[in-house]
């Protein structure tokens, strides 16, 4: 089964196949021994059960990474079980399409049911044997450890991902399905104590000498965006170890600096929308005017990226919502739910007196949003509990737009937060209400069904954010008033084959898969090319920055992408692009992007600045960090009604 699954879903090839036939090895040792202690009866009953459940798992981890291209852990079955029928029509498309493989993940089972009794006793195992057989289990998993040793003991090495780090893609690859599900299910059970691996002091060895043509040349002294945080206090004081080292990181972070654009924004309204599965495909001068119009007017942002992470949409806003990197294994946006997140764009702009509402145009409670936006500072409402659309699978952008719009318009200064939804799977005319209803614009398209459907979602997104600009055009206020958009993650909802064909050519899957569009605009902005690499995670402090905003650069893990310190994009994998190498985690590789030989000591020093930002961002969120540091901000008043 894990040969098997290897080949259908995680398709690497490296050492990790024989760690994951040594656990495997194991784990059938000892359910074999497990199922040979009772009666004849009990035993075959034992053995349908286990390979009744293996092949159920084994498929439905194929079903879940064909649907969202990542894996489910245990913490997401306890947590979302009730949202499942949400995504039933592309359940079911997920099953048709690996039918194949679910059969042959259950062929034991059926085998068993069918020979298992004319071929196998199932008698009860003597003891000398049950002795061996388990000592034979417990030398199998012993040497299945020693294996994890060859890699190192490094951030997301085998070893690390066994013992320490929660990285369902990483660890599926190194150890197999297996134990990767043995260990989460053991971490779910039993939380383990926070630690903070953080690896030397962060020292920014810079970037390339060649100054980027987009930022100001002047030699213009700026001051450092922080706030008053007194860590030596804070050391010298503190009980507790965790808290303390914290501090002492944090002390030494080099903050980014004010630049020319900071402030530029102050007082403006601010428009925020996370699209779901949004793309530069779904970009097209004739199809989504105003798409093209946002993204190629004021700032045009040619090198941003949009990472994936394990818990796809709801990761993909909370980056781009906190500026943090999501921790393995939970829900991260929901987990902050309960944690002071001064930073949140409606926590910062609700303590300046603006009102602070986000919309949903889908369930309320869906991935917990109900406990996360709020505590983010926002007047939270969705389908369910006071936004009132139809209910479409997916819902449409221009109707949330139309019934939300008269709520905020007039209460000036606003900050309006949306996460929409017309852009979401399956990319098809009959399961898709938005590409049926749009269907009639891509018709004439020469392309596969597939991306018509894609291009027909999103030309919803666009009429939506077409009538957004006629209303504040018509209030007057549309060159008062940013519309940020990014995407929650990349159109994961279509075959590799099909974004290949948009793209005009084989699209690298480390890092071109993840390159995207960001809008940052207003009426009358001044056309700025920016080159310089960024991502879903620099868009907080961008914005902070943008907006004159109060906020500490050291206590995010993105950086404002005008300021002159070194653009830093990290994937969940753990490679990264910096403005001089790209860098490869899986096959650890290296390629220099400012013609000169990769730095081995430069390369050392990112890699460790890369681990720091994903153990920081965790401890933040374990340890309800800026609790720690800052003033709570004050809740937001709710006016969302639930619907009885």
């Amino acid at each position: 089964m894990e040969l098997l699954f290897r080949f259908l879903a995680v398709g690497q090839w490296g050492f990790g196949v024989v760690r994951s036939l040594f656990f495997a090895l194991f784990a059938g040792v000892l359910m074999g021994l497990l199922c040979s202690l009772f009666g004849r009866i009990a035993n075959f009953v034992l053995s349908a059960i286990t390979l009744f459940v293996a092949g159920f798992f084994f498929s439905a981890q194929l079903v879940y990474h064909d649907i969202f291209k990542t894996y489910f852990t245990f913490y997401s079955v306890r947590t979302g079980t009730g949202q499942v029928m949400g995504f039933f029509n592309e359940m079911m498309a997920g099953i048709w399409h690996n039918l194949l493989g679910i059969v042959l993940f259950m062929v034991p089972f059926i085998w068993l049911l069918i020979f298992g009794r004319h071929v196998m006793t199932f008698r009860r195992i003597d003891l000398r044997r049950g002795i061996v057989t388990g000592a034979a289990a417990v030398l199998i998993e012993c040497a299945a450890i020693l294996l994890l040793l060859p890699g190192g003991k490094e951030m997301y090495s085998a070893f690390d991902l066994y013992f320490h780090t929660d990285s369902i893609d990483q660890s599926m690859a190194e150890l197999g399905l297996g134990a990767t599900m043995r260990v989460n299910l053991h971490r779910t059970i039993f939380p383990p104590e926070a630690t903070i691996p953080i690896y030397e002091p962060e020292d920014d060895p810079g970037g390339s000498d060649e100054p980027d043509p987009s930022l100001p040349t002047e030699p213009v002294v700026y001051e450092p965006n922080v706030m008053e945080i007194d860590f030596d206090s804070l050391i010298a004081n503190g009980t507790d170890e965790t808290l303390k080292k914290m501090d002492e990181y944090f002390s030494q972070v080099e903050p980014t600096l004010q630049n020319e654009y900071t402030g530029m924004f102050k007082g403006y309204n601010l428009i925020m929308l996370t699209a779901e599965g949004f793309s530069s495909y779904a970009v097209d001068e004739e199809l989504t005017p105003t798409l093209y119009k946002l993204t190629h007017e004021g700032f045009q942002f040619n090198n941003f990226y949009n990472p994936i992470w394990g818990v796809s949409t709801s990761d993909g806003e909370y980056v781009a919502c906190t500026g943090l990197l999501p921790k393995g294994g939970v829900w991260s946006f929901y987990r902050s739910g309960s944690n002071a997140m001064p930073f949140g764009l409606g926590n910062q702009f609700h303590k300046l007196d603006y009102s602070t509402r986000a919309y949903h145009n889908h369930t309320w409670k869906y991935y917990k949003r109900h406990i996360s936006h709020p505590n983010m500072g926002y007047d939270y409402k969705a389908v369910g509990n006071g936004l009132n659309v139809k209910r479409t699978w997916p819902e449409s952008d221009l109707e949330m737009m139309q019934v939300t719009i008269p709520e905020y318009i007039d209460d000036q200064p606003f900050h309006t937060y949306y996460m929409t939804v017309s852009g979401h799977l399956q990319y098809t005319f009959v399961g898709n209400a938005m590409s049926a209803k749009n269907r009639a614009l891509v018709e004439h398209l020469d392309m596969s069904d597939p991306c018509k459907a894609y291009l027909a979602a999103n030309i919803e997104l666009d009429r939506a954010l077409e009538y957004l600009i006629e209303q504040l055009e018509a209030k007057g206020i549309a060159d008062k008033t940013v519309i940020v958009l990014s995407a929650d993650h990349y159109p994961y909802g279509l075959e590799k084959e099909f974004i290949d064909e948009f793209a005009g050519h084989e699209v690298d899957e480390t890092f071109e898969l993840y390159k995207s569009s960001l809008i940052i605009w207003t009426k009358g902005l001044p056309h700025v090319e920016v080159d310089r690499v960024c991502s879903s995670l620099d868009i907080l402090p961008t914005v902070s920055n943008l907006f004159g905003l109060d906020y500490d650069s050291r206590l995010l893990m993105g950086r404002d992408i005008f300021s002159t310190s070194s653009p830093l994009v990290i994937f969940n994998s753990n490679s990264f692009i910096t403005d001089r190498v790209k860098y490869n985690a899986k096959t650890k590789t290296a390629e220099s992007l400012d013609g000169t030989e990769v730095d081995e000591e430069y390369l050392s020093q990112m890699k460790k600045i890369v681990k720091n930002k994903f153990s920081m961002s965790a401890n933040i969120l374990d340890q309800n960090y800026y609790a720690h540091v800052l003033p709570v901000p004050e809740p937001v008043e709710q006016t969302g009604v639930p619907e009885s």
